[in-house]
């Protein structure tokens, strides 16, 4: 699976120094509003543990982790929606993506101009959600102009998606968010091709000074407050610590996250709240060539996870052979997992489990 976040926030709540911590990749970062005039993209490894304890019983030429495509666009502002600041040229780049960060000022700084003068994280994060909701607004009455022709014909799926538009569009002029509502099966459907901003799922990034990164302070209280309200997630991390322990090797890191009280870094609780707030999974494959980790929808049988290898490998399915990454610690080798009747033979109805380490046998 390929998946991607997209981060948002108000100018100057610290995105592009987050995203330079996660990414490494050297986004420009400066105290100005739309500092970030194209929209930056990082391709970020999922850290993994489980990956280096495989790779301590069976040796292969590469370890892959899983990785998730992170994009950082130009801080909105209100009227964002209507063409101001940056406007729409940039909330499209945060359509192509699964969920949002939404990155959330929770730090004093008077060197650090705040574009509303005052920090307030809640009065931040409605700034950004009507905006977001303005946008899906927009995509919703084009959309219900184009199929309101054929619903007055009477085609029944037109007037489905009509309908449907209706009701996202009543619950946005309401000031909800379109993930906050129950929508059925079909509705959903209807919905997924619009790319609606506010359908997807939200994890807010309280960015905190280094004095308070078990996010303590009130305004971090505030996000969590909203979080725990619209039924999103939470993690809260300095940019500027992240900043360093990027820059650091290994060793050295270890040290100065244990200095701080850190047992992940910023990358490492991102990704585990991504996967979660996504429903998200991993499983390994193992072989002379490469360990790898692949990620796949929670509640997939093995069939469907064969086919992010290779649409082939869903088609031409037979079984699969799998086993935990428990076992190899226990019993060392593949061929005495299979000796103590630890390798499980799995068909098609397989669900698969966090964890598993998989070989796939594919007919023909």
């Amino acid at each position: 699976m390929s998946l991607a976040a997209g981060i948002v926030g108000l100018p100057n709540v610290g995105k592009s120094t987050i995203f330079n911590a996660i990414t490494s990749a050297g986004a420009e970062s400066a105290n100005y509003p739309f500092c970030t005039i194209e929209p930056n993209v990082g391709i970020v490894d999922v850290p993994d543990a489980r990956l280096e304890v495989i790779h301590g019983f069976i040796k292969t030429d590469r370890v892959l982790p899983a990785s998730v495509k992170v994009v950082d666009i130009a801080g909105l502002v209100k009227g964002a929606s209507t063409g101001e600041g940056l406007g729409n040229k940039f909330l499209g780049n945060i359509k192509e993506t699964d969920a949002v960060l939404h990155v959330v000022r929770c730090f004093e700084n008077s060197d650090i101009v705040h574009v509303h003068g005052t920090i307030d994280p809640r009065a931040d994060i409605e700034v950004i959600e009507l905006e977001l909701g303005l946008a899906d607004l927009e995509t919703l009455n084009k959309a219900h102009e184009r199929v309101s022709k054929k619903a007055r014909a009477g085609d029944k799926d037109s007037i489905f998606e009509r309908d449907t538009y209706d009701v996202a569009r009543q619950h946005l002029e309401a000031g909800g968010q379109l993930r906050a509502r129950e929508w059925s099966d079909r509705e959903r459907a209807a919905l997924r091709p619009l790319f609606l901003i506010t359908m997807k799922p939200v994890l807010y990034v309280a960015n905190v000074a280094d004095d308070d990164l078990a996010g303590e302070s009130p305004l971090v209280g505030a996000v969590r407050a909203h979080a725990e309200a619209t039924g999103s997630g939470v993690v809260v991390l300095s940019g500027d610590i992240e900043g360093e322990i990027a820059g650091m090797d290994p060793a050295d890191r270890a040290e100065f996250m244990a200095d701080l009280g850190l047992v992940e870094s910023g990358l490492e609780r991102l990704a585990h709240s991504t996967y979660d707030l996504l429903g998200l999974q991993t499983y390994f494959t193992a072989g002379e060539k490469e360990i790898r980790a692949w990620t796949i929808q929670r509640g997939w049988t093995a069939p469907k996870a064969a086919g992010v290898i290779h649409t082939d490998f869903e088609k031409l399915f037979i079984r699969a052979e799998v086993y935990s990454v428990d076992d190899l610690v226990q019993f060392k080798t593949e061929a005495a997992i299979k000796a103590a009747g630890k390798l499980r033979v799995e068909g098609r109805e397989y669900v698969m489990r966090e964890g598993d380490v998989c070989h796939f046998l594919i007919g023909k």
